[in-house]
Parts: structure tokens; sequence; C-alpha cells
């Protein structure tokens, strides 16, 4: 019957779909028992009509058919680290950027072509199928997507390791581009379900907020009164590649419990009285970053940190006791010899209190040694030496939600500034900045950064740069007091999702010419193919690998932006958070530049430029007006330029919307030309120049970050170098502030043609303002884009005159692949795991 009512192509899907036998398979390998597994998960594990077998349909069926493998997986991976019962690393991050999930998996479990067959066999295509999983919102940049591949390389080297997050239900923000700019939707990826998140209703931890401190007769103390909520687990499976390990990514879910319904005021018409509780619940994991301007906001956003903290640490313990020999309890001394806590930036930081508070507390330890316990578990990671993005909460805030936590955090602050006074009195007169409490009477605040550094036992930077930069200047007195305590753990990219599966025309041309696939685990290997990059066939099989890559971008940006864009310009290209310290600002103002000298040009003039295809993409937070002004101004230029008849064929500027892992998969690897331009010493590493490097594409940057290390690897002469060097940012600063800076007439031009009106009558003189003037909030160009112009446009006539000369072009593109072994995140984790968290491999027999 269901087949009659279908009409038009489904109708011979659904009756393949019939014919196929609907027999549960879970761990089948072959196309046709897979192909059996998926259509009974159609037919018995339902969330559709009878009959519908639409694409979406066959996505959450074959999902669930992976799903089977993985829990199998899972459930031998947990049992084996149970019986083995090894130290285990858990990973505390706010953000999880995931990407999809389908691909990924079959890729690492190496069923990829089975599950294609199988599909086929189902009236299906593997790649239409793909397409209708939505990525998962639990993330936003770098950080969170560092945090998934460093997941995917915790599994595949068998480490025992886990991630803990929370399920947030709307995520940062969907990016909508309209005639005024950016517009802010919420995330639909829980609109239906996530097919890979299986929850444990078993797994649940009350988490309290608000309340007070009872001290008992004995002297002790105990956090009563408040509101509590249930903290519920969600496990997303991770797989590893190649191996039967399989991790957990573990989410927490806020809920209140049915007695915490007051039946009595709902009958009473006090309808939201009466689910209060319900509502403080979903409020938690409703989105990411929950905006802060406002008391409540900021009250959110510390809800939302401690109930990962606390949900996490009590997990932990639970997981520690439950691991035990025999009947005796185990000595809690043993704990740090069994759990290493990583803290992903500050966001976790309440983890220190909250492991204080549950072994004094709960566990009735001493200070003393709840504290040796807390210092040899906890390593902390720092992400950045922004001053506003270390993070500083409000002490009154503070002891209004978390009293308890607030005693402990006194008392650490009172303890390290006794330890400074009585062993480094030369440090006396830095105390006021170095202690973890800012006793300010006008903003008393805790420093969560300060707090991190005195409590972990490691502390890490993500570059090379980067930990200099901490050692030299942000923690330079704790290295004194602590000269062991800081180390660098470079950041790396997984080489599974961002080469061997996003780009599979030249993933199969490096295995030909490796004549092994085993750099897909071991990345150093393709430094064996620095010996083909003269070699004209080997280049040839390149630029053609590269041009499949570029026409599927090409087919993407008209399907979301209906703009054609010519495959055979330089694709140039700048993804990541917009924020004016990666300056997308300096980027759009070479764009504007280069525009303007075209139209001044004769039509034979024009002939003998370059052409080039500018993509910029990314989000703009939502109360950042100058980065949402930048938004504005990459699409009112390419709205103007992409219509004019005389250059559009010369040059084309797209604003590519709602940047994800999903969407970097397809524009990395289509990309030549990528920008990396950060003011020197203030991006922390960046991991997308990893990704760019690694697909053969060039970078265009300031030495910043791990671009230095990149550089390093691939050859001065295959990376575009301009600008400032960290060390002279300050001085350069400081001659602006004197008034010694003398701009570009160039940069000048640019910014009167913006002023002219040229692309519309929106008003951008409150952006361009912050470039003029010498010093003054808002103004001075802090992030010195004047200052650099003149040489990034000098690099970027280099690219130029470069991508003219193709043999030269791809030598440099092979040469970058083949220099960017060290950027594997399984060497970042190694690193990890010997150096910060002493565990060892322990995979499934």
């Amino acid at each position: 019957m269901g087949v009659e009512e279908t009409n038009g192509g489904g109708a011979s899907k659904h009756r393949i779909h019939l014919k196929t036998p609907a027999i549960a398979c879970p761990l089948g390998e072959s196309p046709s028992e897979i192909a059996s597994n998926i259509n009974y998960h159609a037919r018995f594990s339902p969330h559709f009509s009878p009959f519908m077998f639409e694409p979406e349909q066959a996505f959450y069926a074959s999902a669930e058919s992976v799903r089977d493998r993985l829990i199998q997986q899972w459930n031998e991976t947990y049992l084996h680290f149970h019986k083995v019962d090894p130290k285990q690393t858990y990973y505390l991050s706010m953000e999880y950027l995931q990407g999809r999930a389908l691909s990924n998996a079959i890729g690492n479990l190496d069923l990829h072509d089975a599950y294609g067959d199988a599909l086929n066999k189902l009236g299906h295509d593997l790649e239409e199928v793909v397409e209708k999983e939505k990525d998962a919102a639990l993330g936003n940049g770098g950080l969170g997507r560092l945090a998934s591949c460093f997941l995917d390389s915790m599994v595949t080297l068998n480490l025992p390791a886990w991630g803990y997050g929370l399920r947030y239900r709307y995520g940062l923000f969907k990016q909508r581009i309209t005639k005024e700019g950016q517009e802010e939707i919420a995330e639909d990826w829980l609109e239906k379900f996530s097919p890979w998140e299986i929850v444990r209703h078993d797994v649940v931890f009350p988490v309290k907020f608000f309340g007070h401190v009872q001290v008992n007769p004995d002297g002790s103390r105990k956090w009563i009164g408040g509101e509590s909520m249930q903290a519920l687990a969600y496990d997303v499976p991770i797989p590893g590649y190649k191996t039967k390990n399989t991790i957990s990514l573990r989410l927490w879910e806020a809920k209140a419990s049915s007695q915490d319904f007051n039946l009595f005021q709902f009958n009473d018409g006090q309808y939201e009285s009466a689910a209060k509780l319900h509502s403080s619940a979903q409020q938690i994991c409703a989105v990411l970053y929950p905006g802060d301007a406002t008391e409540s906001g900021k009250l959110l956003r510390l809800k939302q940190q401690f109930f990962l903290c606390s949900a996490s640490l009590q997990d932990i313990i639970a997981r520690f006791k439950e691991r035990k020999d025999g009947i005796a309890a185990r000595p809690w001394s043993e704990f740090p010899s069994k759990v290493a806590v990583q803290l992903n930036d500050t966001h976790p930081t309440l983890a220190i209190p909250e492991l204080m508070r549950l072994l004094m507390d709960e566990e009735e330890l001493g200070w003393d040694e709840a504290w040796d316990i807390t210092t040899k578990t906890v390593a902390y990671t720092n992400h950045t030496v922004l001053p506003e993005a270390l993070e500083k909460w409000s002490q009154t805030v503070m002891w209004k939600l978390l009293p308890r936590h607030m005693e402990i955090i006194e008392e650490i602050d009172k303890r390290f500034v006794a330890l400074v006074r009585s062993t480094r009195s030369d440090l006396e007169s830095k105390i006021g900045a170095i202690r973890v409490l800012d006793n300010n009477p006008q903003k008393p605040v805790v420093r969560m950064a300060n707090l991190c550094v005195v409590s972990s036992h490691t502390v890490n930077g993500v570059a090379q740069l980067h930990s200099d930069i901490l050692k030299s200047e942000l923690f330079a007195d704790y290295v004194s007091i602590w000269p062991t305590k800081f180390q660098n753990k470079t950041n790396g990219i997984t080489p599974r999702r961002w080469l061997r599966f996003c780009s599979p025309e030249l993933s199969d041309i490096i295995t030909k010419r490796l004549n092994t696939d085993q750099w897909v685990t071991n990345l150093d290997l393709l430094v064996g193919l620095r010996k083909f990059a003269d070699d004209e066939e080997f280049q040839a099989e390149w630029a053609s690998a590269k041009m499949a890559n570029k026409q599927r971008l090409t087919k993407y940006i008209l399907q979301v932006t209906g703009v054609t864009i010519d495959p055979n310009t330089l694709f140039d290209i700048q993804v990541k958070r917009i924020h004016e310290y990666k300056r997308q600002l300096l980027n759009i103002i070479g764009a504007i530049y280069r525009y303007k000298k075209l139209k001044e040009m004769t039509p034979e003039e024009r002939s003998k430029t370059t052409p080039r295809t500018i993509m910029i993409g990314g989000k703009a937070f939502a109360t950042y007006t100058n980065a949402k002004r930048i938004v504005k101004l990459v699409d009112d230029v390419g709205s103007v330029v992409n219509n004019d008849p005389e250059v559009n064929q010369y040059l084309k500027v797209v604003f590519v919307p709602n940047y994800n892992v999903s969407v970097a998969e397809i524009l990395i690897p289509g990309s030549e030309l990528s920008q990396h331009i950060s003011t020197a010493g203030m991006e922390a590493s960046g991991t997308s120049n990893m990704k760019f490097a690694l697909n053969g594409c060039l970078i265009i940057g300031t030495l910043d970050g791990a671009n230095v290390e990149i550089r390093e690897e691939i050859g001065e002469d295959n990376f575009f170098l301009f600008g400032a060097t960290a060390d002279e940012v300050p001085r350069l600063r400081k001659e602006r502030e004197n008034g010694l800076f003398k701009p570009d007439p160039r940069f000048e031009e640019a910014k009167q043609f913006i002023r002219s009106g040229a692309f519309g009558c929106y008003d951008y003189n409150p952006l361009l303002d912050s470039l003029e003037g010498d010093t003054g909030y808002g103004r001075g160009d802090y992030f010195l884009v004047g200052q650099d112009f003149p040489s990034y446009m000098d690099a970027q006539a280099r690219v130029d005159e470069a991508y003219k000369d193709k043999k030269r072009w791809l030598k440099m593109s092979i040469l970058s692949t083949a220099g960017s072994g060290k950027f594997s995140s399984d060497r970042t984790i190694a690193q990890y795991a010997k150096e910060i968290w002493n565990i060892k491999d322990c995979p499934v027999p």
C-alpha cells in the first residue's frame, strides 16, 4: 500500500526498501548485511510514518545502524578500562565542534564503501544521505574544534580518555545574511533528534545552586538549601580510526524532577510558578555563551560552568570508586594516579573548588589531603592572552550562587599569599596582581586564570610563540615561583577528518605516491612527498585533485549564495570567528583597494592581472557590534563587485554564510590561498591554518600563533609573510599614541572609497573610526590594520606573481602538505599523555 501511495522517484526507493529483508545485523560488514540492518532500523526503530524512506529517513536509519556497532565497541572499551583500571584522562570543555558524524564514523570503522554499496541497494546515494545530517551545535570556534580533534586522536591512540561537555539545545546561533547584515537564529540540530546520543537514565547527579553554608559543631561545613537540579548523561560514542576502541563524549542535560512540579499552583492557574525549576533547568543547556551584559546573563553563564564541573566530577569520583579491586574502599591518595582532569581554557575552572568541596564536605578529607589530591589531578590549558578573554567573575555573584566555593577560593587565595610572603619576599609588590582574588572595593572579582595557575600541576600554552609569551609576560611571576609548571603543547588537527575524508582525491594520490596509507595515523610520513614536488606527472595529478575540490566548492557557493564563481581563478579564503584581532577588516580593505585599481585600469591592463575569488566566512558574536559591521561590509562589497561587469571576471568577493565544520570540509580542500593575518602576539595558535596547509593551500600570514611553526616546517619560501612581529607591536602602539604613525596613501584611499558611498548608504564611519586617531576608546587602530597594510599589499602582489607560474605554485602547494606532519593532533595528544597526564594506551584486545 505504501508503494502505491508514493509517486515519482520515491516509489522505486520504497520498492527496493520493501524487498531488502529487514533483519537486525548489528555487526554486519558486507553491503547486504548492512542494507538489511539499515532496513531493520527503518522498519523497527521508526521515527517517521511507515513507508517513508526519503534521504532523511535513510540518514537516520544508517546512523542507527552504525550506532549498533559503536555501542558494541563502546561497551567492550568500557569493560576493558574497568578491568585494567588504567589512569584515565577526563577532558572538560564548554565547547565541542564535532561536525557530521556519519561519514567520519564509517571512515574510522573502515566501512565507507560498504555503506555506500548498502545504500545503493536501498535506492540511495551515500553522498546525498550524508548531507541530511545537521552539525551538532555544541561549539563556536577553534577551542571547540580542537577539543573534537583531540577526542579523535585520544581514541585512535587507544588512550583511556573521555570528554565532558554540555548538551546545548540551540547552540550559539545559526547565521543568516540579509541586507541588514548578520541575523542570528536558533540552531535546529535537535529539532527532530540526534541519532548518535545514548541517554543514560541511570547516570544522574544532583547539582546545587544558591543556598548557604552551615557550620557543624565539629567545625565541618556543609552547603545546604538553595535549588537543586539533576544532571542527566547523554553519551556520544567516538570511534577510533581502524581500532576497536570507542570512547565517550559525555554531555550533560539539566532537568528538574516531577516532584519539583507544583501541581497545586498549576491547578490554581499559576502555570509559570508551578514549573519554575523546570524552566530554570531548561535555560542551563539552552544556548552556548548566553549574553552576559545583564546580571541574569552572568548568573546563567556561571551556572553553566558549574553545572558542567559538578556533574563531571561526581561522575569521575563514582567511576574511581566503582573500579576498585576487592571489597575495601580505595584510599583517596590513589586518586591522582587514576584520574587526570584537563581544563580546556578557564571555563571549567570551578572544577578546582568543586573537587575540594566534594573531597572535604562529602568524603570528609582534611584541607591538606584534599589540596594535595586536587593539585596533582588538575591541569590547565591556556588559550588566550587577550585580557577580555581571561575570565574574571564578580565576587558578589559568586557568593550568591556558590557560597561554599567562595569560602574555598578565599582559603586558596589566603594560603597562596602566605606562601609568597614566606618564600618570596621579593614578590611582595606583585602580590596584588598574582593573587586569585582582586579585592578592589569598586569591583571585587575572582581571577579564574590565576586560580587555574595556582591550583594546577601543569599549565600549557598551545603554540611555541604563545607559550613563550605566557612565560615571559602573562604568567612571568608564577614562572619564577614554579619554573617547571609551564609547558608548550602546539595544537594539532586530526588527519582523518581534515584530509583523508574531506579530500579523497588528494588522499588517494598521496597514498599512491607514498605506497602506503599509514600517513593517516603517522602524518610525519608526508615528508616523503618532498621528492615528488618537481615531478611533472605528480604535479598534474595534484592539480587535478585540487580542481575537483574547487569545482565542489564552486557548486556549494552557488547553492548557498547564488553567486557564480570561476574555479580557474585563485581561490583566496579567510574563515574563522569574526574578531578585530583576526583582522578580516584588513582583508576586505585590501580587496576594496584591489577593486578600485581594477576599475581604473584599461581592459588590456585588467587582462594581465591574476583573477581572484575572495571568500570570507565566520560568525560575529551577537553583541559584538564592530564584528557585525565587518560582516555587513564584506557582503556589501560583494554585492557591488560581483555585479560589476567590467571587473567581475577578475575579482569576486563572497561572504560564506553560517560557517561550521561541514562548510569547512568543502572550503578548505578547495582553497589555494588562505589568510591568517591576526595582529602578531594575539592569536594563541590557530588550527585552521594547519588544516589549510595540510590540504596544499598556501598561507599569507603574520608571525603569529602556529604560523611561526608552520612556516618553519614547510619552508620560508612557501609562506607569504608580512606584518609587524609580536615584539614590535608594543613599540608601534606607543608610537601611534605619540602621533608618530604615518598612514600609507593606499590605505587612506581605500577608506575614503568606502566613505564615498561606493558600497551603499550604510554608515561605516563607526567601524572606520576604530582605525583613526592616535588614542582613545575604540580608536587608535589598536590591532595595527593601518600599520600592516603596506606590507600586506606587497605580500598580496607576491601572491599574484607566484600564481601566474603554475609549476612554481604547484610545487609550493605540494611542499606545504609535505611539511604538515608535525601538526597532527595525534602528536599533540601523545605529548599530553606522556608529559602532562602520565597515561598509557589501553587497546581493546
